[in-house]
């Protein structure tokens, strides 16, 4: 058997369990699932979400369009023709004064409340304010009317001091104009209010020293504006409510309404209507209509004799008091230069003064006022020359007090423009009385009908030539 095998073939299978058998499970369905209602309800929230914020993004846009053509026209109603049309949006893209909105001004003021006013100007008045940003800055707000003239005087002050950056001239810090709103400018607050108010007014008293201070101050803003910034700066309302103080008594020069800008090679420009302030206003002004930087000088020269003397430069006096003849009006520079003539100038100082100051400067203060305020306009001195004789340096011999005309000279200058009339007038500053405004327009013009009626003329250096009665 070692050697045998044997072969089985299987011929059929049968298998038969007693266990239950489970059903097959359900086929995959061919289709995807139906969606329910949380989802179907989202997509539509999403949806319209979607409509909203396009719509509303479009409006936005829109409104922004609207309002973006809306400030360009109002840029172009504020737009100076005489100033080759340049947009104050001009302004806003550098780092000087920003555009503060009408509400915050409204707030920093307290409503423009009536404690909070500071004075009232020509053609509109300030108010104290405290701004939000910088945090609780004080600030002065000026308030201007929406006449022709003060839209005039707002389109100047910020195209012109915008520019300017001069230790002794008033910050301006921004400005508000809307199409339905007032016209504001923003200025760093001056605690010690304007000159004007402590020479005539319940102010501080000023000593000799403070007023010399204020003096030289003065004219170092008036070199900035003439000689040393890229344009002669004409500012044309040179007096002493322009003329802000610091919490030290420093002076800074504001109020550059009337201010026009002038190449330095042009040095004059000619203006169709007078603006000024009687007293302070260069005659030649009232009757060439020509503005130049002689005509700032005119008005630096009143002001230093107003400080040194005391007195305002023009006023009306009693008839019994009359000693000129002139109609009843004191007028400063007359009566200064009338001192000068008999040699007793230091007669003009302020009494208040009491004697307590420096003779050799109070006599050149009045000396150098008085050459200024020269009748003709060619003899008067550049600030620049004015400056080195109220402040002279050791060998400086071109800085003497210069020898005037002992009587004052007539002026020598010809009209070129129209008669004077009411309506050219206009833009003189309403500061003064009208009484005072009238009497000296007619002084003005009776001037100038004498000076054309005498054919003689001398030239400025013969002007300056004294001759003793």
């Amino acid at each position: 058997t070692s050697t045998s095998f044997e072969r089985h073939q299987l011929r059929s299978w049968y298998f038969n369990s007693s266990l239950e058998s489970r059903p097959p499970p359900p086929p995959a369905p061919s289709s995807s699932p139906r969606p329910s209602s949380g989802v179907i309800a989202g997509a539509a929230a999403g949806a319209t979400m979607f409509l909203v914020l396009l719509f509303a993004a479009a409006a936005a846009l829109l409104v922004r369009r609207r309002r973006r053509q809306n400030i360009m026209e109002m840029e172009e109603d504020y737009t100076d023709s005489e100033d080759e049309g340049e947009p104050m949006t001009e302004i806003e893209m550098g780092t000087g004064p920003r555009r503060f909105p009408y509400h915050e001004l409204v707030g920093a003021t307290k409503n423009f409340t009536a404690e909070e006013k500071l004075g009232q100007g020509g053609f509109g008045a300030v108010y104290r304010g405290y701004l939000r940003e910088p945090a609780g800055l004080a600030v002065a707000i000026k308030r201007l009317e929406s006449s022709m003239q003060g839209k005039k005087e707002y389109k100047s002050e910020i195209k012109v001091i915008s520019r300017l950056r001069h230790r002794n001239l008033v910050r301006l810090i921004g400005w508000c104009h809307g199409r339905d709103q007032e016209l504001m400018l923003v200025y760093e607050l001056m605690p010690n209010r304007s000159l004007d108010i402590h020479l005539h007014g319940k102010g501080t008293f000023l000593t000799w020293p403070m007023r010399m201070k204020i003096l030289l101050e003065l004219g170092s803003a008036l070199l900035y504006l003439h000689e040393e910034w890229e344009q002669c700066v004409l500012h044309r309302d040179i007096k002493p409510s322009n003329v802000m103080l610091d919490e030290s008594f420093g002076a800074k020069l504001g109020d550059f309404g009337l201010a026009r800008l002038v190449d330095h090679a042009a040095g004059m420009q000619t203006m169709t209507a007078v603006s000024g302030t009687p007293g302070y206003l260069d005659p030649e002004c009232v009757c060439t209509g020509r503005a130049s930087a002689e005509s700032d000088m005119y008005s630096f020269g009143v002001v230093l004799l107003e400080v040194a003397c005391g007195r305002r430069p023009m006023s009306i006096i009693a008839a019994d008091q009359d000693q000129h003849k002139n109609g009843g009006v004191f007028r400063l520079v007359e009566w200064a230069w009338e001192l000068y003539g008999r040699g007793a100038i230091l007669e003009a100082a302020d009494e208040r003064l009491n004697g307590s100051y420096n003779t050799v400067e109070v006599e050149r203060v009045m000396v150098v006022g008085l050459w200024c305020a020269h009748p003709n306009p060619a003899a008067r001195p550049s600030i620049r020359t004015a400056m080195a004789t109220l402040q002279p340096k050791v060998n400086q011999a071109c800085c003497e007090l210069p020898v005037l005309p002992s009587k004052m000279p007539m002026p020598m200058y010809a009209p070129l423009s129209p008669p004077l009339t009411s309506g050219n007038v206009a833009g003189v500053s309403s500061s003064s009385s009208s009484t005072v405004q009238s009497l000296a327009l007619t002084d003005v013009v009776g001037m100038s009908s004498m000076s054309t009626s005498t054919t003689s003329s001398k030239t400025s250096s013969s002007l300056l030539k004294h001759h003793h009665t």
